[in-house]
């Protein structure tokens, strides 16, 4: 069994992004990237079923420019055995990159699809779900635990409820959820050893996809700052300016 894990590399989790001076959109010159948080779950997944003899191979997928080459040897170092970079200097929305992974699942076959629930550069929350769609896979969302039972997976899934299990038959495209794992650092060796695994790379254009973007950024700005808090000295007090200042009570 094949497991493909798409990832993304964005701006690091631990760095406050900014907004470029002429609003046009995040400030990215010379602050450090990495792989999307969600997708290390997702891969570092994918890895658990390889070393449990459930998957042959895990081929590691990303959609961007040459820059993302550093992430896909980052998830080479973490387990995967071969990548793959759809490259485009231009924007990829959500739509375009399911379009494209849909374009190389067609040609690489595999069973399972797993995803980071969302990237955190976005929030979209899309790519897994048009993926699904496209494909006419099954889909689970949102994975705290992933089982596999011969054709089929067992999923589970938190809710407002509490927790959700799904029977899905493969193929099948799963979403990850923080729960899911701990990712796995890579080692120095393994570093090492990344560089000499195949990474191949395909021009987006070439995939007869339209990639031009659906979306215009009308501006980009940060929050207004929070205005400093107030100290009482007593409930009435208290009450008071809730009542004559805030005016959130009568």
């Amino acid at each position: 069994m094949k497991i493909l894990v798409p990832v993304k590399r964005v701006l690091d989790y631990n760095i406050k992004p900014r907004a470029k001076a002429d609003g046009s959109g995040v400030e990215l010159t010379g602050l450090k990237m990495s792989m999307n948080p969600f997708d290390e779950i997702a891969l570092e997944e994918a890895i658990r079923l390889k070393e449990k003899g459930i998957a042959s191979e895990v081929v590691a997928v990303s959609c961007g420019q040459t820059s993302s080459q550093d992430t896909l040897r980052t998830a080479l170092a973490l387990g995967a055995d071969r990548a793959i970079l759809i490259e485009h200097d231009g924007e990829f929305e959500p739509l375009a990159v399911a379009k494209c992974l849909v374009k190389l699942i067609e040609q690489e076959q595999p069973k399972i699809v797993i995803c980071g629930k969302q990237a955190i550069d976005d929030d979209a929350n899309q790519t897994g779900q048009m993926l699904a769609a496209l494909l006419n896979w099954s889909q689970a969302t949102f994975a705290s635990k992933v089982e596999v039972e011969e054709d089929r997976l067992l999923v589970t899934r938190e809710i407002d409820g509490g927790l959700e299990t799904l029977s899905v038959t493969l193929p099948s495209v799963v979403t990850t959820d923080l729960r899911l794992n701990d990712p796995r650092f890579a080692t120095l060796p393994n570093i090492m050893k990344a560089k000499k695994k195949p990474l191949e790379t395909i021009q987006a254009n070439t995939l007869g996809i339209d990639l031009t973007p659906r979306v215009t950024i009308l501006g980009v700005r940060e929050p207004d700052p929070r205005s400093s808090g107030v100290r009482v000295d007593s409930v009435d007090s208290l009450i008071d300016k809730l009542k004559h200042e805030a005016k959130v009570i009568a």
